[in-house]
C-alpha cells in the first residue's frame, strides 16, 4: 500500500439490491396501503360528519416522523459494506413503513371507542325519555 492514499472497501452489489428492493418495498406500501387506508378513514369521517374522529395532527406528524426514519434506515442500508447488515437495516425500514401504516387506523380506533363511551349514557337517557321510564 503506497503511502497517502487512501483506500476504501467497495460495497457489495448485495446492498444496491437490498436497499433497492426495501425502497421498493417501502413505496408499495406506502401507495398501495396507506395511502388508500387513509382516504378510507378520511372518506367513513365525511361520510358520518365526524361522528368517526380522525385525528389529523397526530396522523400528519407521525407519518412525517415516520418518512425521516424510513429514509435514514434505508441510508444507513445504503452506506453498509455488508450485505446483511444493509439488509437487517432494511427490514427495520419496512418494519417502521408497517407501523405508520398501522398508526391511523389504530387512532382512529381508539378515538371511535372514546366517542362511542361518551354516547352509550346519552342513548341511553334518551331511551328513558321515550319509553317514560325512570
Amino acid at each position: 500500500m503506497r503511502a497517502g492514499r487512501i483506500t476504501t472497501a467497495r460495497r457489495t452489489r448485495g446492498v444496491f439490491i437490498a436497499t433497492g428492493v426495501g425502497a421498493g418495498v417501502v413505496v408499495l406500501i406506502a401507495l398501495g396501503l396507506f395511502l388508500p387506508l387513509l382516504g378510507f378513514l378520511a372518506g367513513a369521517t365525511a361520510s358520518t360528519a365526524g361522528l368517526i374522529p380522525f385525528p389529523a395532527l397526530s396522523v400528519t406528524l407521525v407519518t412525517l416522523v415516520g418518512v425521516v426514519i424510513v429514509a435514514g434506515l434505508l441510508l444507513l442500508a445504503l452506506t453498509r459494506r455488508r450485505t446483511g447488515v444493509a439488509i437487517v437495516w432494511v427490514v427495520l425500514a419496512v418494519l417502521v413503513a408497517l407501523a405508520v401504516t398501522v398508526f391511523p387506523l389504530v387512532a382512529v380506533a381508539s378515538g371511535s371507542a372514546e366517542r362511542a363511551s361518551d354516547v352509550a349514557p346519552l342513548i341511553g337517557e334518551l331511551w328513558g325519555r321515550l319509553t317514560g321510564g325512570a
